[in-house]
């Protein structure tokens, strides 16, 4: 068989199909290119209609996962988030629960959409972690789970589970495949394509279906009222997790405003539950229950007690608020569909907690929200000799000041109890490898040596719709509060674009050119004023030595300033040299143990995830 280039492969050429009837779509298609014939055989089922010719370069979304990953990055219409610049006029004649209903019908998902029977839960912090515990209880209950939840941090098929596990790319390409052709065929100038996180809500639902799952568990994307996934209309139970101020420029100012959007997922008479939530945000709350008719019920941080002595998988204090709403979430949705009295008739839950339940919350795991990694390039060697420090990574997403709050308080402790077997890095190996996540990874046991020297380092960004000096001084009071100090702030662009979908397999460039460091220099400007109460106009951009010893010394509690210059803080140009530096640091500073917290931005801990990754 002749050799053609992947480049050239994917022009426009000339398809014969080999197929016996329309009954039967086909799975080899035969390929003409210059007088050269080439007989291809399809990954999987095809629909019929896509091969006739009208739909240049969809057969590219078939063969190859990445070309399906940049069809998906066409559908972005901003280059940032909050850009609606280039939102196309047509998608603003309807609006987005319209659009989305057509979309669904076009599908044929009307009628089967409704019959799935979902847990949807909103909220500013935590619904993820929530949807999470929901999802492991139920799959321990014994019931076949879908799970969709945003965003991903690694490879879009993050974004949909089946039974606890991303779905593969063999069954993301197909359900990729029938939406998108579907979909393709039915565009019309008054009705575009969808936008992409439209375009996977609409994937969401179409896997759950053809996957018969007992129960879907459905994350909100942003607000509520007008978000893709309230196209749902028949849910089980609604849940609304922790509120708090972001995405303001879309949802409103103040925090009653923001509950009033995300309470729009509320659905007549269906049971929704909550978390104690600040009195304005709660009053909202109660005033859309009342209006929908909505019996809402309050729920407390899950008693530690009922865990039998068996820890949370999802670290840090504030999950035992997302533990609980999980909790009655699942327990309201097995009441509903009648599986509470088959499967727990004698079990009351302000006693003790089912071991199905039990386990379900201490198996959970949600990769880049309060993850410990240790960096076994830096730290793996042969010999039992200690030939480098320790290079741990604590990973979380938090971006908001309440999220920025908890994160915090997780950080303090857990980076003082590093030897904590709930901490260890071969507990950590194992919940990660059940996600196929970091099967490949090496991972080496921490030093123990009592003579190591710990130094905390902050590694940062934040989206620019963001106010840094907010999150920064949320993050600083709070770790001082606890008598935390970072030695270090290093500010670092991210490596991902928001206008561009990726994959875990999706290249990294090795020398990535030095980007506008602007946003990054404000960062470090906001940092030094938080941590010395200078005004940021007065304080220069520090640029980071050669590795040596002097770096990390010190206590940032005592600063020296040179010509208006600080060293507590640097910039660094890019996030692979930013690791690479902490690596080469470790490695000629055995004496080191340094604990480098990863937060501000959830592309920032994605990329960070998939540079030690690899």
């Amino acid at each position: 068989m002749p050799c053609i280039p992947k480049s050239n492969f994917f022009m426009p050429i000339c398809m014969n199909l080999v197929c016996s009837g329309k009954k039967n779509p086909p799975t080899q298609v035969e390929i003409k290119a210059q007088d050269t014939a080439i007989s291809l055989k399809l990954p999987g089922p095809i629909d019929g209609n896509m091969m006739n010719g009208q739909h240049n370069g969809n057969l590219n979304n078939i063969l190859d996962y990445e070309t399906a990953m940049e069809a998906l990055s066409s559908l972005i219409t901003g280059k940032k988030r909050g850009d609606i610049s280039c939102v196309p006029a047509n998608l603003s004649k309807k609006n987005r629960p319209e659009r989305m209903l057509m979309y669904i019908e076009i599908m044929g998902l009307k009628e089967q959409m409704d019959n799935l029977k979902i847990i949807h839960v909103a909220g500013t912090k935590g619904k993820g972690s929530t949807c999470t515990f929901c999802e492991s209880v139920l799959r321990e209950c014994g019931f076949r789970t879908g799970m969709f939840t945003s965003p991903h941090l690694i490879d879009v098929r993050e974004r949909f589970r089946l039974e606890g596990m991303d779905i593969t790319e063999e069954r993301f390409l197909h359900y990729f495949r029938e939406c998108w052709v579907q979909l393709k065929e039915s565009v019309t100038d008054d009705l575009p394509m969808p936008r992409l996180f439209e375009f996977l809500t609409i994937m969401a639902i179409k896997i759950f279906v053809s996957e018969k799952v007992d129960v879907a568990i459905i994350e909100v994307g942003l607000g509520g009222t007008r978000d893709s996934t309230n196209v749902i209309k028949n849910p089980i139970v609604c849940g609304v997790s922790s509120l708090g101020m972001d995405h303001m420029e879309s949802l409103g100012d103040t925090i009653g405003e923001i509950a009033s959007q995300k309470a729009g997922i509320f659905k007549a008479q269906v049971p929704a539950f909550t978390v104690p939530q600040p009195a304005e945000a709660m009053n909202a709350l109660r005033e859309r229950a009342e209006v929908m008719k909505v019996p809402l019920n309050i729920v407390n941080p899950l008693d530690f007690k009922l865990l039998k002595g068996v820890p949370l998988s999802l670290s840090g204090d504030h999950q035992f608020t997302n533990a609980g709403l999980a909790v009655a979430l699942c327990q309201s949705w097995l009441h509903t569909t009648g599986n509470w009295k088959k499967l727990f008739p004698h079990y009351d839950l302000d006693q003790s907690l089912p071991d199905a339940f039990v386990r379900g919350l201490s198996t959970a795991r949600l990769p880049g929200r309060a993850q410990i990694l240790h960096d076994s390039f830096a730290t793996c060697n042969s010999t039992r000799v200690r030939t480098s420090g320790d290079l741990i990574f604590y990973l979380d997403g938090a971006h908001s000041p309440e999220s920025m709050e908890a994160c915090a308080k997780w950080f303090c402790g857990a980076a003082r109890d590093v030897h904590n077997k709930q901490h260890s890095p071969i507990m950590g190996a194992k919940i990660l490898n059940g996600g196929n996540t970091w099967m490949d990874q090496r991972i080496c046991t921490t030093n123990n040596a009592p003579d190591m020297i710990s130094k905390q380092i902050l590694l940062f960004n934040c989206m620019d719709v963001r106010d840094p000096e907010v999150l920064l001084s949320k993050l600083y009071k709070t770790c001082a509060s606890l008598d935390m100090h970072f030695s270090k702030a290093i500010f670092v662009p991210s490596i991902s674009r928001y206008n561009k979908v990726t994959s875990s397999s999706s290249s990294i460039p090795i020398d990535i050119p030095t980007k506008d460091l602007s946003w990054q220099m404000n960062l470090q400007r906001v940092w030094e004023k938080v941590e010395t109460a200078k005004d940021a106009s007065e304080i220069k951009p520090h640029v980071p030595p050669a590795v040596n010893t002097f770096f990390l010394d010190g206590d940032t509690s005592t600063h020296s300033q040179t010509n208006g210059s600080y060293s507590c803080s640097t910039m660094i140009s890019s996030l692979p040299s930013a690791i690479n530096w902490l690596r080469n640091y470790v490695k000629e500073n055995p004496s080191f143990r340094i604990q480098v917290l990863v937060t501000g931005s959830l592309h920032l801990v994605g990329d960070v995830l998939k540079l030690l990754r690899r």
